[in-house]
């Protein structure tokens, strides 16, 4: 990136990202410290299914699959005010989960780390809700048992892995921000993909375009479809249909 409009560029994505951040009621505001590092679990405690939430205003999210209880985290954090905030409740059968960056308030552009690797448990049925300002995150929800996936992302890039088996349908939504999404699609389960309002180019492997939407070879044929939506969106989308 060079000359004037590589400046303007880079002045744009600062501005975005201070906005996102604004909205997100997660602004830089403590001196960055000593490296902290927790682990927490989080039992089932008798839930059938669990609505979880995500929220991350500045930072690196990593979610997967593979717990042996509900959910098991590690985080790491050099800003003492951004300790994770965790609650999880249980009404009868139904868990809801919320794992939430603080807010905070002001703070200069100065060096902080603040990283988030959450595993669930793949055979709970579940919903994901989550939001990310600024940085680069990879969602594998690959082999968890979820329904739906709402995502709003703000600054950066983000990698999303909805490949693997599927019994049931999944809706996803992906509200874009500025920078690059590349979502991991499955090659023997229906996809049906929209794409609307993004300023970025689309990049769709392995699938057709059809009716305004992209479908793969399993869409219509499989006993389980994924309906993608993603909206919005300064930046490039990668779809790809992994074998």
């Amino acid at each position: 990136m060079g000359g004037k409009n590589g400046r303007s560029t880079l002045v744009g994505l600062v501005a975005a990202a201070m906005l996102v951040l604004s909205v997100s009621g997660c602004v830089f505001t403590s001196r960055a410290g000593k490296l902290q590092t927790e682990s927490e679990t989080i039992e089932l405690d008798g839930a059938e299914t669990v609505s979880v939430g995500l929220r991350m205003g500045a930072g690196g999210l990593t979610l997967s699959g593979g717990a042996d209880a509900l959910a098991e985290a590690e985080f790491a954090y050099n800003v003492a005010d951004w300790e994770p905030m965790i609650d999880y409740v249980v009404g009868g059968d139904q868990g809801e989960l919320w794992i939430e960056q603080p807010e905070v308030g002001r703070l200069g552009l100065e060096s902080y780390r603040y990283e988030w690797d959450i595993r669930l448990r793949d055979d709970v049925p579940m919903t994901l809700d989550v939001g990310l300002g600024a940085g680069e995150s990879k969602l594998d929800v690959s082999a968890l048992s979820i329904s739906e996936l709402d995502l709003n992302v703000g600054v950066g890039g983000v990698e999303v892995d909805l490949t693997g088996d599927r019994e049931q349908d999944v809706d996803v939504t992906i509200r874009g921000g500025v920078g690059e999404a590349t979502v991991l699609l499955p090659q023997d389960v229906g996809v049906r993909a929209r794409v609307d309002g993004g300023l970025g180019e689309v990049d769709a492997r392995g699938l057709t375009a059809q009716d305004g939407v992209y479908v793969n070879e399993a869409y219509g044929e499989s006993d389980a479809t994924i309906t993608l939506s993603i909206e919005g969106g300064i930046g490039g989308v990668t779809l790809k249909v992994v074998e």
